[in-house]
């Protein structure tokens, strides 16, 4: 059990929390929600122990295990598979321990220990946690320097889901996943075995995965049993019964400060009016709980074009190699909200790119409106803002001929008020550089808008301005979002994006869900167009030559561990009734072990066929 009991912390003289307490249940999965910057991250911190308490404590029962995700995994060149293997540092320790020791007693410590903690199986579960958060068997082999840092931070999280700690922290996981990453998450932590504490601004997350919410609000902490729907509305219920209150008591307060102010200076009425003035010093003020700001979004409407605004016909796109997306025929008017569906890596970027222009079709044809102007929004985009000018210069450089009352409203159309307008973007938030993107993208009123992850940063908050901004607006939409709840309040039409097509999805998102949960069926093995491939360097073969010598080490190992159990499962005193538990334990075990050499055995022959390609 978690518990929190009267903690106090600062911040450069601001209180984060004053006398705030909450217990959390063990192995209860809770979402911590709260307004940006009002301590969640930091919360997080004080219970791992990276910051200290100024007052208060902070308890969890002895030696459990705390865990969250690293910044990003570094780029190395050690394969994703062994990156997250290596995460559980007590399987790690306990197998090399069983390399070197001889007392008797303690390598039956430690294979017991390597039992409960299913060390055999270790292989299995690192790779199926990687692949459902997007990488297939032949990138686990691949080192972590082939990957870009968002790619390296689902690494991060699939080590610390492997590793498996007592209380799991995730702060906004699913910001760096796709919808099938975030979905496979949401399902993962359902089952998750131990305490998960996780801050996120998904709603679909926070009414799905989690049994409670932990609410940071006025330096104080609430724990509400049930999902976050039930949360909000338990709290607009409080909220409408304390501002009730908090009406009578005004009412009150003031039919007692009339009596004083009219008698206290009558003799007669002295006495009265002096235990009035005792009555309103003893009223304890009632506050009613601050509504949450209200977030705006304002785009600009567009005039209205004749449709289609585009239309393709067998159009082909690609990178200059062989195509990505072939036999396109799809069409688009000014009304259509289009949500794009489709695995990693399938093509849901490649054809927001070509509609936005940002690519050019390789064969057929695609007709643009003469008029058709477009906006796009992609999370990389917040990134390329520039860090050391402010928004009013990002939008002065875009309309230099507008005077700074009409760029301040613009700003502020998009929740950038004043003081934001002149700080410049290297010391905004997340969300507010996300809402600058935003209004960057949209400054010219854009007949098609095509968002592509657009509430990573935003906030509940602000996603349901973004909802009500994107129901209100005239132009298209084509919106690419792991957010589930945001894509079925927008999307009236949902693509597919699969197999190098686009094609209509007839059925709805709970379905879809439904059907990537389930897993897809085996696809057929599709011979595909591949270029004469180049000689592979010196550096990638002594890449491959280590890939392989890992795994030869691996199978090593897993034989030596087989040769082990095999010796043990031979002794005929085992198999006395007195130990017939103990039998079943130790071929639950050896069973474990050859499925684990069976997929080891695998990844050798896979290293070593790339090695033979590669001329090695």
């Amino acid at each position: 059990m978690l518990r929190i009991s009267d903690i106090t912390y600062n911040v450069e003289g601001r209180p984060l929390f004053e006398g705030a307490s909450a217990t959390i249940p063990t192995g209860h999965k809770v979402g911590l929600v709260g307004r940006n910057g009002a301590g969640k991250t930091t919360l997080f911190r004080l219970i791992k122990g990276e910051i200290a308490l100024e007052g208060g404590e902070i308890s969890i029962p002895a030696r459990a295990r705390i865990g969250g995700v690293a910044q990003e995994v570094p780029s190395s060149s050690t394969s994703l598979l062994d990156t997250v293997l290596a995460a559980d540092t007590e399987r790690n320790a306990l197998l090399a321990e069983s390399e070197t020791a001889t007392d008797a007693h303690r390598i039956a410590e430690i294979q017991t220990r390597l039992a409960d903690i299913d060390a055999w199986s270790a292989e299995g579960r690192a790779s199926a946690i990687l692949k459902g958060l997007g990488f297939d068997a032949e990138a686990q082999l691949r080192p972590c320097s082939d990957f870009s840092g968002g790619w390296r931070m689902r690494v991060a999280l699939a080590g610390v889901l492997f590793a498996q700690p007592d209380y799991l922290l995730l702060d906004e996981p699913t910001n760096y996943l796709d919808l099938e990453g975030a979905l496979w998450l949401e399902s993962y932590l359902q089952k998750y075995p131990h305490t998960v504490l996780i801050i996120s601004h998904d709603r679909g997350l926070l009414n799905r995965a989690v049994q409670g919410i932990l609410h940071l609000d006025q330096k104080k902490l609430t724990y509400w049993n049930g999902p976050y729907d039930q949360f909000a509305r338990q709290m607009a219920e409080r909220r409408a019964v304390l501002v009730a209150e908090a009406k009578k008591q005004d009412a009150r307060r003031a039919h007692l400060q009339s009596f004083v102010d009219r008698f206290k200076a009558k003799a007669s009425k002295a006495v009265q009016a002096q235990s009035r003035v005792k009555m309103l010093e003893k009223m304890t003020p009632i506050t009613a709980p601050e509504e949450a700001k209200k977030q705006v979004f304002t785009f600009p409407a567009p005039e209205e074009l004749s449709p289609p605004i585009i239309n393709m016909e067998g159009a082909a796109v690609g990178y200059g190699g062989p195509a990505i997306l072939k036999r396109l025929s799809l069409r688009i008017d000014q009304d259509d909200r289009i949500a794009l569906l489709g695995r990693n890596g399938e093509g849901k970027s490649t054809l927001s790119k070509l509609l936005a222009s940002k690519l050019e079709v390789m064969a057929g044809q695609i007709t643009r409106h003469s008029k058709l102007r477009i906006g796009y929004f992609a999370q990389h985009q917040v990134d390329e803002l520039h860090i050391d000018e402010t928004p009013l210069q990002h939008i002065q450089r875009l309309r230099p001929t507008e005077g700074q009352p009409r760029l301040r409203a613009r700003l502020a159309g998009f929740g950038l008020m004043a003081d934001q307008a002149e700080t410049v973007v290297g010391r905004l938030s997340g969300g507010q550089k996300a809402r600058l993107s935003l209004l960057l993208a949209t400054i010219d009123a854009p007949h098609l808008l095509i968002l592509d992850e657009p509430t990573n940063h935003l906030d509940i908050e602000s996603r349901e301005a973004l909802v009500e901004a994107l129901t209100e607006y005239s132009g298209a939409v084509v919106l690419v979002s792991h957010d589930m709840h945001l894509l079925s309040l927008v999307a009236d039409r949902l693509w597919l994006v699969k197999g190098g097509a686009v094609v209509p999805y007839e059925k709805d998102l709970e379905t879809y869900r439904a059907e990537l949960l389930a897993g897809d069926e085996p696809a057929k093995a599709e011979a595909k167009p591949v270029e004469k491939p180049k000689k592979a360097s010196r550096d990638e073969i002594l890449a491959l030559r280590s890939e392989v010598r890992k795994s030869e080490e691996r199978l090593g190992k897993i034989n030596a561990m087989r040769d082990k159990l095999a010796t043990k499962l031979a002794d005929p005193a085992l198999y006395e009734d007195a130990r017939k538990g103990e039998l079943e334990t130790w071929n639950k075990k050896y069973a474990e072990v050859m499925d684990g050499l069976d997929r080891a055995e695998a990844m050798w022959l896979a290293a070593q066929e790339k090695l033979e390609a590669a001329g090695g």
